[in-house]
């Protein structure tokens, strides 16, 4: 059964002149309250791409950690992606868009979007190359909102509770957002999911009535 491997949280600090920036997360022990804004102790500071009720927490497939470490020769530690839950048994391809699931028995989330790597994966390894090869893997994370506040710990069970876009697992979303200008048919389907979080559906929408009227 899926479950969680790590419960990792960070605060705003600053870094050097030109970076501000709540990346680096760390595991933390004990229960943690879960509510409708964040994982407490942790912070957002770019609040137009990171947090609010569509991105209160950001998941990472634990299996991804031996997967970099062998491939770079690494010790990347949990929470090395800025993840606030690092979760066993669960991926890209096996997570779809709106899936709801239980952890434990008070926390209630749903799966919001994919996760869009950016620089301050490079910059926080200092591995100018590594934010591509998060893209090319497809080992990008994904935002879960929450449905009812509660609490969650490492080593608490997840469960699914309803699937109800098993087409859009979280690997096809991706796909077809970051193709949507040569993929109008389906990001115009892919707006339509209610489950999906309001910026994506816009730009999706744009895109595919744009691009489909030009063919």
């Amino acid at each position: 059964m899926p479950s969680i491997t790590s419960i990792n949280v960070g605060t705003v600090q600053i870094y050097t002149d030109d970076w501000t920036t709540a990346f680096f997360k760390n595991p933390v022990d004990g229960r943690v309250w879960v509510s409708e804004l964040c994982v407490d102790g942790d912070e957002q500071h770019h609040k137009k791409y990171h947090g609010g009720t569509f991105r209160p927490i950001l998941a990472y497939c634990s299996e991804h950690y031996k997967a970099w470490n062998d491939e770079l020769s690494m010790d990347f530690p949990y929470g090395g992606f800025a993840e606030n839950f690092t979760i066993s048994g669960l991926d890209e391809n096996t997570v779809c868009l709106g899936d709801i699931f239980w952890v434990g028995d008070t926390l209630k989330i749903q799966v919001s979007q994919p996760r869009l790597p950016c620089d301050q994966i490079s910059m926080r390894w200092n591995m100018p190359e590594l934010t591509k090869l998060v893209k090319q893997s497809g080992r990008t994370g994904w935002y879960m909102s929450v449905l009812e506040e509660g609490y969650a710990e490492a080593g608490m069970p997840i469960t699914l509770q309803d699937r109800p876009y098993p087409e859009w697992t979280i690997a096809n979303v991706h796909n077809i957002y970051q193709r949507r200008t040569r993929m109008p048919e389906e990001a115009l389907k892919l707006a339509d999911c209610e489950a999906l979080e309001t910026g994506w559906r816009k730009r999706l929408k744009k895109a595919g009535e744009k691009y489909s009227s030009n063919e």
